[in-house]
């Protein structure tokens, strides 16, 4: 059962068990019991289409641009809520990644020579100096 279902089973009326007992034995925390819900914000669904308009005009706009838009637009509105309803439909800010280990097409691939061991001592310098020598001739 979910949450609220098991948090809906709690009577607080009852004298044969008290209302800690009762959360114990329906696993629901005694936090959500004593402190009422909040009402539901009226304007969360204005506010979700309006976020969803916004990124369908401008995809690369993230949490903080949209922010920005909507208090623009008269809207007080705080960067998290607007992250945590982006969050929530799947909108993700379209813009570039790193490009961290692409190669340039056209620049050559030198080997790396220092895979045989990771010691630097000066048998095994010598002994890679003489190999790429030997593999690739004189610089």
């Amino acid at each position: 059962m979910s949450a609220p279902d098991r948090r809906a089973m709690l009577d607080c009326a009852d004298r044969a068990l008290s209302v800690r007992r009762q959360c114990a034995l329906l696993g629901v925390a005694r936090s959500g019991v004593y402190r009422a819900l909040k009402p539901a914000n009226d304007n969360d669904a204005a506010l979700m289409r309006r976020i969803d308009e916004l990124s369908i005009a401008w995809p690369f706009l993230g949490s903080r641009r949209m922010t920005a838009m909507l208090r623009a637009e008269g809207a007080f509105v705080n960067r998290k809520r607007v992250q945590r309803r982006m969050r929530l439909m799947g909108i993700a800010a379209l813009g570039p990644k790193p490009r961290t280990s692409k190669a340039t097409p056209g620049h050559r691939i030198y080997p790396y020579l220092l895979r045989l061991s990771n010691t630097m001592d000066v048998s095994f310098c010598l002994a890679s100096l003489e190999e790429a020598l030997a593999r690739f001739g004189r610089p």
